[in-house]
């Protein structure tokens, strides 16, 4: 089975659970935390029981997970009064972080504790990263709007999108750009990511990264899929 940690209205998610029907590929949503028949052992992750869309699945049953929610957002908790959303919010976060960290099948991204798809670091933290293990970077320029008193925002769109799904990496046949994705992806400690480069007159500079790749895309559900059944040798 195929788990991927949604928001109730993501469609990218849905179209994504349906194209993996055949795989078992289901989706767990917020709503699912405050079903019972939960059963989260520390102790023994492997013999723990998730229940999703009603059903109770053993946590051994499932041979990867692809979270799509940074956190549980206070909207998605329709079951819950709304002066205990925010409350409830936050407890559910933790638990689902609890929960993602202790599986032992392959999870993109595993949680950290600030963010359920990855180190959820800015856009700035990416590039100061990238800058560290010395990879060409384009700086982060902010303006002030002095009428707004609020920063802007002043960058252009990247030329090249380089995808990282675990060992694979798609999007260009460029050695370097490769390697520098790579570098990156290790030193945040994730499985997917997505790096983007800008062409300038002195070449490719990093222009930014994010854990959230584009789904839709065939390559990369491919590259997904192969990914967890590599892993599971289904």
């Amino acid at each position: 089975m195929l788990v991927l940690v949604a928001g109730h209205h993501d469609k990218t998610a849905r179209d994504l659970a349906a194209l993996w029907a055949p795989w078992g590929a289901t989706i767990l949503t917020c709503g699912d935390l405050s079903v019972a028949g939960w059963r989260h052992l520390l102790n023994d992750p492997e013999d723990s029981e998730v229940v999703i869309d009603g059903q109770t699945v053993a946590a051994r049953e499932i041979m990867g997970v692809l979270t799509r929610l940074p956190c549980v957002p206070e909207g998605e908790l329709r079951r819950v009064v709304p002066e205990d959303r925010a409350y409830v919010a936050v407890e559910m976060t933790s638990f689902l972080l609890s929960w993602l960290a202790g599986l032992r099948c392959p999870v993109l991204n595993r949680p950290t504790p600030t963010c359920l798809t990855g180190p959820g670091w800015r856009h700035e933290q990416w590039v100061y990263a990238g800058a560290h293990l010395r990879i060409p970077v384009e700086p982060v320029v902010w303006n002030l709007n002095c009428e707004a008193g609020l920063p802007e925002g002043k960058s252009a769109p990247a030329d090249t999108t380089v995808t990282v799904v675990g060992r694979r990496c798609l999007g260009t046949a460029d050695s370097m750009l490769v390697a520098y994705a790579r570098r990156l992806a290790r030193a945040a400690g994730v499985d997917l990511l997505a790096v983007r480069f800008i062409k300038t007159e002195a070449g490719f500079r990093l222009h930014g990264a994010d854990p959230w790749v584009d789904i839709s895309l065939p390559e990369v559900t491919d590259a997904i899929l192969e990914h967890f059944c590599e892993a599971s040798r289904c």
